[in-house]
């Protein structure tokens, strides 16, 4: 067993000394966050202010893009700070916290994509019982559970982090990774409380709504193929929005688990690709 240390920060090791081009990064990236803000309040206002989108997928949309200002904040500012900065080093709380933010984020974006399947699946198979069976009480309720579920089983995922000895403080990407920290725990017997929840974890926030989803898709496509040609072309413009966001969300997730479980795939990838993409 190795010697453990009390670190009180964490050096992000995912920066590379780009010169002066760190400027242009900063800027596109800050061009970024704010197209994500400016949208995201947009059409967040929009909803709560227009009464007729007042419907259960509009519902299930403002929370998404409540979601995206969540996520993007979690990310962005500390991205942004560091990339014009010579220090890397965050403190131990807030790489903690940086961590519980953006992993509740991916768990909520990915819940409520599964709840917006079963809602698609609602509308086109049952449109005349669709308004009794989701009411915006039932909506309200969904969208609920989704956030209480994602908080809660990452606050059992950071205290299980939280109490590792670590021996070794440098985090190899540009922000804070729980797996990438548990990989700097003294010891790997610590580490088996944390792998089977996060097995666990992964079931729960992957499997489940992936279940969901395509079942939900699966009814779609044997009503479509049916149904008229009409009913189908509804059916598609409903649905694309929803898989475009799904199909673009879940590459960005295998990209970053790739990054981050398996490192001999990404060692001949460029340093600023690997950051490029890690983002």
């Amino acid at each position: 067993m190795e010697n453990s240390t009390q670190f009180t920060s964490f050096m992000l090791a995912g920066y590379s000394d780009s010169g002066h081009l760190k400027y242009f990064y900063f800027i596109i990236i800050t061009v970024l966050y704010v197209s994500i803000v400016f949208t995201n309040t947009v059409l967040i206002v929009v909803i709560c202010m227009e009464r007729s989108l007042h419907e259960p997928m509009y519902l299930f949309l403002c929370s998404l893009f409540v979601n995206e200002l969540y996520g993007s904040t979690a990310l962005f500012p500390a991205l942004m700070t560091h990339l014009v900065s010579d220090a890397h080093s965050v403190s131990t709380v807030y790489c903690y916290l940086q961590i519980f933010c953006i992993y509740t984020y991916g768990s909520i974006e990915f819940s409520n994509l599964a709840v917006m399947s079963y809602d698609r699946y609602l509308a086109i198979c049952y449109p005349l019982q669709y308004n009794v069976l989701m009411t915006q009480n039932r909506v309200c309720i969904l969208v609920c559970i989704i956030w209480l579920y994602s908080f809660v089983k990452f606050i059992i995922t950071l205290s299980l982090t939280i109490r590792l000895k670590l021996c070794g403080n440098v985090i190899d990407k540009v922000y804070c990774d729980n797996y990438l920290v548990v990989k700097l725990a003294c010891s790997t017997s610590d580490t088996t409380v944390n792998n089977i929840y996060g097995l666990y974890g992964v079931v729960l926030s992957v499997a489940v709504p992936l279940i969901t989803i395509l079942f939900s898709y699966i009814k779609i496509l044997s009503i479509c193929l049916k149904s008229s040609i009409e009913t189908r072309q509804k059916a598609f413009s409903t649905c694309t929005p929803h898989l475009a966001s799904l199909l673009n969300f879940s590459f960005g997730c295998f990209l970053n688990l790739l990054q981050s479980r398996f490192d001999r795939p990404m060692r001949n990838v460029p340093t600023v690709l690997h950051t490029m993409l890690s983002v």
